[in-house]
């Protein structure tokens, strides 16, 4: 459904086929004591990872960027798409049903707060390094070229 926009983690694929279930397994990302509680990093799980125990220091703004930004430009896709109906829809269903953070107000509020050009252009910098989820959908891009918001400024969907 996706298509190149999401793909499954071939990293977790070969923890999930090395027996690391988690918690009831005995082993996954951490190590667990014979009662099942929680030890810590199982540092063995890094030898099925590209790069091993190699860390990518990253701020948590980046980590939050690349969060909503791919959550953003697929609500956005929903739209065009006819998945949900209107801007207003697609707020509470992901305010409610995915945890978009909901001091945002949700993917459409967070894009009118802070401009569709801006969101275009911080996605097109992550699509050059990760592309799939952060390529500009066409909708977010001619959005952002006839400078509209999802919500008029008395708050009310267009």
């Amino acid at each position: 459904a996706f298509g190149d926009r999401i793909r499954s983690s071939e990293a977790l694929a070969r923890v999930v086929a090395a027996g690391r279930l988690g918690r009831k397994g005995g082993k996954g990302f951490y190590g667990y004591d014979e009662k099942g509680k929680r030890t810590g990093v199982d540092r063995a799980v890094y030898a099925l990872y590209p790069g091993g125990a190699r860390k990518t220091e990253l701020s948590a703004h980046a980590i939050q960027q690349r969060l909503v930004l791919a959550m953003v430009n697929e609500a956005v896709r929903c739209l065009a798409d006819g998945v949900v109906r209107s801007p207003r829809d697609g707020d509470i269903g992901a305010v409610f049903g995915i945890g978009f953070p909901p001091f945002r107000g949700g993917p459409f509020r967070y894009i009118d707060a802070t401009g569709a050009g801006e969101i275009v252009s911080r996605l097109e910098a992550l699509a050059a390094t990760h592309g799939g989820p952060y390529v500009p959908s066409d909708f977010l891009k001619t959005h952002a070229l006839a400078s509209r918001t999802f919500y008029p400024p008395t708050g009310k969907p267009v």
